[in-house]
């Protein structure tokens, strides 16, 4: 009892560091910008190791696919294990997996080093509940908007870094900058973090079991991963295809690809206006309009053959803006829904959520690639614009199933 009052009190004195937040911003925009870092390099990369678009395509989706891994199978660890010790064991083996993918010289290894890649990278995701522990009373939501700002901005804005280092200097180089930026970030969370106090003595294997029960406890969590898990199909399917089809249409670079995603972040950037307008409108609401947004800003794409060259790349700076902030404004609403399930199983929840999301992002990787290949830009929208579709479905029949509880009650 001591014991877990020093940690308490180590934490608090923390707490009231700036630096310390924006160290965990940081901390989790470099980390979780690792698995986005190849979208605007594949061509480059296919290039020098000779790779069809099909193989290009498994480099994203064996990546996100470690990444929902990591999240199932590494994230409630934190459970059982001092947070600090998992970020830093995931810091030193993420920065040493994008050493090893800038040195590969053939397909297999670049495969592998992604998938441990997007596993390592769920030290994100570690970071988040540690800031909010950290907090000072009363300024968690702050606090966590703003680590959760850095993360969002680690998402949009690899790409556009990542493309202007990969045109400028090599798709090898960016990747070894990561890994020196990943070692850095080890560092400093090793001076400035506290040890964490363990919350549960539950076996791996009970944590696991505690999981499913989960899941199969809660229809409503089923659903918010889904929808958001069809949203992030679309998501993934346009990342990972644009650097090709502006490559392939326009003879447009690997930066201008990333710069792309400077348009995402102004969306993105917007998201955390959605907790407030859940608070107004209700979460279920909120997931309602963004799953729209998502859609119409897809199904825009389709007057493309009716503009000319300026005008289509115009109209996709539009769509990415306005899919970027659907889909960030309908995660913030999920977790929120998510979260009152049962808050104090907030962070196996959490898993739960963003294994279904990262399984989606996996999906639109390899759908995208696949349907480009056989159907070109215009099948890629489809794909996108029949996501956002089925996710808005899920979300209107979840919200019927709501509105009818009470009359059936009555």
């Amino acid at each position: 009892m001591n014991e877990e009052r020093l940690m308490n009190t180590t934490t608090a004195a923390h707490a009231v560091s700036r630096w310390v937040i924006l160290m965990l911003a940081l901390g989790a925009g470099f980390s979780v910008a690792s698995i986005y870092y190849a979208q605007p390099l594949l061509p480059l990369m296919g290039a020098d190791l000779h790779l069809s678009i099909e193989g290009m395509g498994l480099v994203p989706t064996l990546t996100q696919a470690g990444y929902a891994l990591g999240i199932l199978f590494l994230l409630p660890l934190g459970d059982r294990h001092d947070r600090r010790t998992l970020i830093l064991i995931k810091s030193a083996a993420l920065a040493l997996f994008l050493l090893g993918c800038s040195l590969t010289g053939q397909i297999h290894s670049l495969l592998l080093a992604s998938l441990l890649i997007g596993m390592a990278a769920t030290m994100a995701q570690d970071i988040v509940p540690a800031a909010a522990i950290l907090a000072p009373e009363g300024k968690q939501g702050k606090t966590v908007g703003t680590v959760m700002t850095g993360l969002l901005l680690g998402i949009l804005l690899s790409r556009t870094v990542s493309g202007v280092v990969g045109e400028a200097f090599g798709w090898r180089v960016m990747y070894q900058l990561a890994a020196g930026s990943i070692a850095f970030i080890g560092v400093v969370m090793w001076a400035v973090l506290p040890r964490f106090a363990v919350h549960s003595t539950l076996s791996y294997p009970a944590l696991l079991r505690s999981m499913e029960h989960l899941w199969r406890r809660y229809p409503a969590l089923r659903r918010a991963a889904l929808a958001q898990g069809f949203l992030s199909i679309a998501f993934s399917a346009f990342w990972s295809t644009l650097a090709v089809m502006l490559l392939e249409r326009y003879h447009l670079g690997s930066a201008v690809a990333g710069g792309f995603g400077i348009a995402g972040a102004a969306g993105a950037l917007a998201a955390p206006l959605a907790g407030g307008l859940a608070d107004k409108l209700g979460a279920g609401k909120v997931t309602q309009l963004g799953a729209v947004l998502v859609t119409v800003s897809f199904a825009l794409m389709f007057l493309m053959p009716a503009l000319g060259v300026h005008g289509q790349l115009i109209l996709i700076v539009v769509s990415a803006i306005g899919f970027d902030l659907g889909l960030q404004s309908s995660l913030v609403a999920h977790q929120n829904l998510v979260y009152s399930l049962e808050p104090q199983a907030r962070g196996r929840l959490n898993a739960l959520l963003f294994t279904v999301i990262f399984i989606g992002m996996a999906l639109g990787s390899a759908l995208g690639s696949n349907i480009y290949t056989l159907a070109g830009w215009t099948g890629v929208v489809a794909l996108a614009s029949v996501c956002g579709i089925i996710a808005l479905a899920i979300r209107m029949i979840e919200s019927a199933r709501v509105a009818s509880a009470p009359a059936e009650m009555a």
